[in-house]
């Protein structure tokens, strides 16, 4: 058997179980956070790197790829990789898995939960309760039902599918665009994203990350889902223009947002903090016991098929 020590290196923060296994069982070396000490940890031991771990907050971007000559493969804890460079790495033959699947349901669970929670003012409600404004203001504010809205989603991939079976279950008519048509689904195509947009109470943005989609969802797609439409984003940070939603959030021009994920993560807008028409997630639409196990299990078993024969059980779709 191989010895792996000092082949494999973990690029960021990764679940402890799964850092714990990759430093027990392949030996692993961990990236240090920047500056001196890790060029000079590149210049010791980047040569060594034949597999590198990582998710998509952190990634393997070009100047990483670049200092590590022998790398096979680029091994991704998430559905998302739009921190690798996935060009560099198809030009220099490095493979990149990721965890498609296995979080689907979770995702599509928490859009939903957004919504919910959004329209109906669920956490704004908890807020005004916990605040003791309940006996003194009575009754709170009517909000929006959520059964029969008309839902936009912005991605029919598989994450995208299962959000329109969860809104199609409550009677919710289900528009949607993507890259291309999706035949057979039953819901309706949107030429353009600010057609769709225009047509629903609720949008829904459940596409990739990365070059191809970012600020997809701009200030004319935000316009168009004006003052009585709500976005959900579940999706990357960078696919909305946060600097538009923010402002077309305060001035009125939208009725709310559910947010997962921002364009600076952990950095959250100052001006949503205060904001009741917005719940604020910290990207966790995958965050269960379940999910995350399925997720390493899968990652460990990309990177075992990488070392022992070359082959990864889940490519990303750019380079299979």
């Amino acid at each position: 058997m191989t010895d792996d020590r000092g082949r494999v290196l973990q690029v960021g923060p990764l679940m402890p179980s799964l850092a714990e296994t990759l430093r027990g069982t392949y030996g692993a070396l961990v990236l240090p956070d920047g500056g001196d000490e890790r060029a000079a940890f590149l210049a010791a031991r980047g040569s060594e790197v034949v597999a590198a771990v990582t998710s998509g907050r952190a990634g393997v971007g070009t100047g990483l790829m670049t200092a590590l000559p022998r790398l096979g493969a680029v091994i991704n804890f998430g559905v998302g990789y739009d921190t690798t460079d996935v060009a560099l790495a198809r030009s220099r033959g490095v493979k990149v898995s990721h965890t498609p699947d296995v979080l689907t349901d979770c995702v599509a669970d928490t859009a939903l939960g957004l919504t919910l929670d959004l329209l109906r003012g669920l956490s704004a409600a908890d807020r005004f309760v916990r605040a003791g404004r309940w006996p003194e203001a009575g009754t709170f504010p009517l909000m929006r039902r959520v059964s029969g809205a008309r839902v936009g989603i912005l991605g029919l991939g598989r994450i995208g599918r299962a959000i329109a079976t969860r809104f199609a279950a409550m009677g919710c008519p289900i528009s949607y665009h993507s890259r291309h048509e999706v035949p057979g689904t039953g819901h309706v195509y949107a030429p353009s994203p600010v057609e769709l947009a225009a047509a629903v109470d609720v949008l829904v943005v459940a596409t990739s990350g990365g070059a191809g989609t970012r600020g997809l969802v701009d200030r004319s797609v935000l316009k168009a889902l004006g003052p009585r439409g709500y976005l959900i984003n579940i999706a990357r940070g960078t696919v909305v223009d946060e600097d538009a939603l923010v402002e077309m959030l305060t001035a009125g021009e939208l009725a709310g947002a559910g947010l997962d994920v921002f364009a600076a993560e952990p950095q959250v807008p100052d001006a949503l903090l205060g904001m009741d028409n917005v719940v604020l997630l910290p990207h966790l639409a995958s965050g269960t016991l379940e999910t995350r196990a399925e997720m390493e299990r899968l990652t460990l078993g990309n990177l075992a098929s990488f070392l022992g024969g070359g082959d990864l059980l889940t490519p990303v779709p750019e380079l299979r």
